[in-house]
């Protein structure tokens, strides 16, 4: 029986064996994730609809997250303030004289009120002051270059399981991903297989969903979603119509090479790339620079010996009782008009020190119109402070479920001022979803204003550092350079 099921897995044909078959989600699929945000929570059903768009939108379409406390807050951040951080455990902002009024409290359940505007309609949305601005074409001044560092925290796994280890609080953050076992999918010529859809079940009903990155490989993390701590696993592997049926023993060393024959060739690199910003007015520098070097982001990228087929999308948010809460502007290959939607971004606003990160990634995850088959779908953060963990769902640790889930890796850059708290969940969502950990680095780790340099307040060791707009090129191009070639 053995024999014939590796003959079955090599001539990539379903295994026919009395095993309980796992649905892949569809872009009708419904299921939400219902249990308690806990470390070893039990999931059972998809909190996700398959990717399945088909073509990018000519103009930005902007979506908009309602706030759903509504309450103005008593003390904002202007652009051009910076926030405090890991001095005596407080987090203040600077030129404060007063603590932030406690938030509102929290709604049932935020909702998202969807609004859709034609391109024009959606830069008026936007803040588009009546004067210039800092950051405008007007005024805009010599940029400093922004220096930034970035780790593999599935490269150096214990190093970042000491990290988390030894910080507390991330016994409540995340998920437990200490058990942690690689899945590669490949064609019978032995090329990487992408984008494949994975399911992994466990008898006890646990599921898990993932898709491949661009070097056909998943990392499968068990006590993620699965809390009884099971021995096997049913894992199955779907692409182009074709499924293969294969088994995971839990601790086993070796990756799990799962063999899809006749897997087609992407006949061109398809890139979908989201930039989710934190737009509070202790963001203003880290804004200015994206606007910046957006267009020399995206002309190195295309650039590239892949060719891709670029889409951009983009996300800013704040936080309760600010101007806006959080708001999107769908993939768009019209680099010219999504420039134009970044350029009336403004930082402002947040007047306690967490954020709406976890409305902001569940919006940037679920809202925005990825493509289907056979894309690269990058998703990069950038954030000086952590997400509101006292309000109600989402939470960033059921959304980085999902991201897997639809095949989004995601680049997680902490700006100055991130806290302790803010490093553990940009970290866990990048390690959980094959992502790296980029960190804004300085002259003086511990002042900013002290211009670009190689020095970090993060714990990290064994990093490289560059212009932040060369890591994110770099890393795009290392992303796509593992496609397969025909």
């Amino acid at each position: 029986m053995a024999l014939a099921a590796a003959v079955t897995l090599l001539l990539g044909l379903p295994v026919a064996a009395a095993v309980r078959h796992t649905p892949f989600p569809v872009a009708e699929s419904s299921g939400d994730l219902k249990a308690p945000a806990t470390q070893r929570a039990r999931q059972t059903q998809p909190n996700f609809h398959a990717p399945a768009a088909t073509i990018c939108s000519d103009t930005p379409v902007l979506r908009e997250v309602a706030d759903p406390s509504p309450k103005p807050q008593q003390h904002n951040i202007a652009a051009g303030e910076s926030r405090l951080r890991r001095g005596d455990g407080t987090h203040a902002v600077a030129k404060m004289i007063a603590p932030p009024s406690p938030p509102a409290p929290p709604a049932p359940s935020p909702v998202a009120a969807v609004v859709e505007a034609a391109a024009d309609a959606s830069y008026a949305a936007a803040e588009m002051p009546m004067a210039p601005v800092s950051g405008s074409s007007a005024v805009r001044q010599q940029q400093v270059a922004v220096t930034a560092g970035v780790v593999d925290d599935n490269a150096d796994f214990a190093a970042f399981q000491q990290f988390l280890q030894g910080h507390e609080e991330a016994n409540n953050l995340g998920r437990d991903v200490s058990v942690r076992q690689r899945l590669q999918v490949v064609d019978a010529q032995g090329r990487p297989v992408p984008d494949a859809e994975v399911a992994v079940s466990a008898r006890n009903g646990a599921r898990m969903w993932a898709r491949t990155d661009a070097g056909g490989q998943v990392w499968v993390h068990p006590n993620a979603f699965d809390d009884r701590d099971s021995d096997s696993y049913q894992v199955q592997v779907r692409r182009a119509g074709r499924t293969v049926t294969a088994a995971l023993q839990r601790g086993q060393k070796n990756a799990l090479q799962v063999i899809v024959a006749d897997a087609p060739l992407p006949a061109r690199a398809k890139l979908d790339l989201v930039f989710m910003v934190d737009a509070t007015g202790s963001m203003a520098d880290e804004i200015d620079k994206l606007r910046d070097s957006l267009q020399g982001i995206v002309r190195d990228i295309a650039k590239l010996p892949s060719n891709p087929d670029i889409c951009l999308g983009l996300v800013t948010y704040r936080d309760r009782g600010d101007e806006y809460f959080v708001r999107g502007w769908d993939l768009s290959n019209n680099v010219a008009a999504f420039q134009k939607a970044l350029d009336g971004v403004q930082a402002n606003g947040g007047g306690d020190y967490p954020e709406a990160m976890n409305e902001a990634f569940d919006h940037a995850v679920q809202s925005m119109n990825w493509r289907g088959t056979s894309t690269t779908r990058l998703l990069v953060s950038l954030a000086d402070a952590p997400p509101h963990m006292d309000y109600p769902q989402p939470r960033y640790e059921q959304t980085m479920l999902a991201a897997l889930g639809k095949g989004i890796k995601v680049l997680s850059v902490a700006a100055s001022g991130q806290d302790t708290t803010g490093e553990i969940a940009q970290r866990q969502i990048a390690q959980y979803t094959g992502g790296r950990f980029i960190f804004l680095t300085y002259k003086d780790a511990s002042d900013p204003s002290s211009g670009p340099g190689s020095e970090t307040v993060h714990e990290v060791e064994n990093y490289s550092v560059d212009t932040l707009d060369t890591l994110v090129v770099r890393l795009v191009r290392e992303e796509l350079a593992q496609l397969p070639k025909g």
